[in-house]
């Protein structure tokens, strides 16, 4: 593929080095954004729960930046919860509060756990740069 490009925001270039993946890869007008976490910049676990969906949220914002595209370009969005029942109420306050609503598929789903220890929260989505 010739179009295919590898986005890395310079705020994720720490975690790229040490992840061993790309936040995204944007093929055509085509982004495919890995799932978003809770972190600080330096790969830090955010505890309160309300900051790290706010951080989970903001990652996934300055990831699509990097490639070109906002919140409205995205088509389908998947979030991963580790506490689906518990945390649903809160995590959906902060998605209504930056995300647009009804704009998107969005498909939810409980797992046993993340990556890494106390992670609440992953979201991933394919976007469609306008």
């Amino acid at each position: 593929m010739n179009d295919r490009h590898i986005i890395i925001p310079d705020e994720m270039r720490l975690l790229a080095e040490r992840a061993g993946y790309a936040p995204a890869v944007k093929v055509g007008k085509t982004l495919y954004c890995a799932g978003q976490v809770g972190r600080t910049p330096d790969l830090a676990v955010i505890e309160d729960p309300e900051q790290q969906f706010i951080a989970a949220w903001e990652n996934l914002r300055l990831v699509l930046a990097a490639g070109g595209c906002t919140f409205e370009d995205v088509v389908d969005l998947t979030t991963y919860h580790t506490d689906l029942q518990r945390d649903m109420p809160l995590f959906r306050a902060v998605k209504d509060s930056v995300f647009p609503r009804a704009t998107c598929a969005w498909t939810c789903l409980g797992v046993s756990e993340l990556a890494r220890p106390g992670l609440l929260v992953e979201i991933k989505c394919i976007a469609v740069q306008r």
